[in-house]
C-alpha cells in the first residue's frame, strides 16, 4: 500500500532548511570542505506511528565497528548531490529502492571531527516499506526497522559515557544501543520537529562492547 507523506511531515519540511538547524545537533561543527558523506534518515508508516531504518555495522570493520547508524557513506563522483549519494548508499547497503523515497528535506552538512567527514543528512519518507536485510554484507551486519515511538519514550533514553571521557545522548532499545553521531542526529531531529519528550539526561550508562568503536 502506498502511504502518502503525512501532513505533519509535509508541514515540517521548512524546518529542515532552517539556518539554525545545525545548532540542534550536539557536537556538530560547520563543514570544512573536506571529505563528504551523506546519510538517509528514512521514516515510514509503522504499526504505532512511524518506523525508522537503522543499520548495524559489522563488528570487524576498521572504523565504526559494531555501531548503529543510518544507511549512508561517502559521496562519490557518480553522485550529483548528497541526496543522490544517500539514496544510492541506502539501495546498495540494504536494498531501499530510491523511487519509493520522497525526500522531505536536507539538513545542513555537519563536520565530524573524529572521522574528518562533512556529513549531510537527508530526511526521506518511505511510502511502501518492506522488510529489509543486509545487501552489502561486507559492511552491514543487520538492519533494524525501529518504531519512532520507542525512540521517543523517556524510558529508552539516557546518556552514554565513552571510556575517553566523552558523553552524549543515547537510545536503548532491548539489546540495541544507539550512541555517537547517530544518536546526536536523532536527538537533534526530534528536537527540531518538536517531538522530544522530557527525559533524564542524568541516567548514564557505559557503551556495551558490542557497539563500542574507537571513533565517535
Amino acid at each position: 500500500m502506498n502511504t502518502p507523506v503525512p501532513p505533519e511531515l509535509l508541514s515540517a519540511q521548512q524546518k529542515f532548511a532552517r539556518p539554525d538547524a545545525l545548532d540542534f545537533i550536539q557536537g556538530a561543527r560547520s563543514p570544512r570542505g573536506q571529505r563528504r558523506a551523506a546519510v538517509l534518515i528514512l521514516l515510514g508508516p509503522g504499526g504505532d506511528g512511524y518506523d525508522l531504518v537503522l543499520i548495524e555495522k559489522r563488528a570487524d570493520l576498521r572504523s565504526h565497528a559494531g555501531q548503529i547508524a543510518f544507511p549512508g557513506g561517502g559521496i562519490e563522483s557518480v553522485d550529483v548531490d548528497p541526496v543522490a549519494a544517500a539514496l544510492r548508499e541506502a539501495q546498495e547497503e540494504v536494498g531501499v529502492e530510491p523511487a519509493a523515497v520522497t525526500v522531505l528535506g536536507v539538513l545542513p552538512a555537519a563536520h565530524i571531527p573524529r572521522s574528518g567527514f562533512d556529513v549531510t543528512s537527508v530526511v526521506g519518507w518511505w511510502s511502501e516499506p518492506v522488510g529489509l536485510v543486509p545487501v552489502d554484507v561486507g559492511e552491514v551486519a543487520a538492519v533494524h526497522q525501529v518504531p519512532v515511538a520507542r525512540l521517543l519514550d523517556p524510558a529508552n533514553r539516557g546518556t552514554w559515557v565513552h571510556p575517553g571521557g566523552f558523553s552524549g545522548p543515547a537510545f536503548l532499545l532491548d539489546d540495541l544501543y544507539v550512541w555517537g553521531f547517530t544518536a546526536y542526529l536523532l536527538d537533534g531531529l526530534f528536537d527540531l520537529l518538536g517531538w522530544t519528550l522530557p527525559w533524564d539526561a542524568d541516567r548514564t550508562s557505559e557503551i556495551p562492547p558490542r557497539f563500542l568503536s574507537e571513533r565517535l
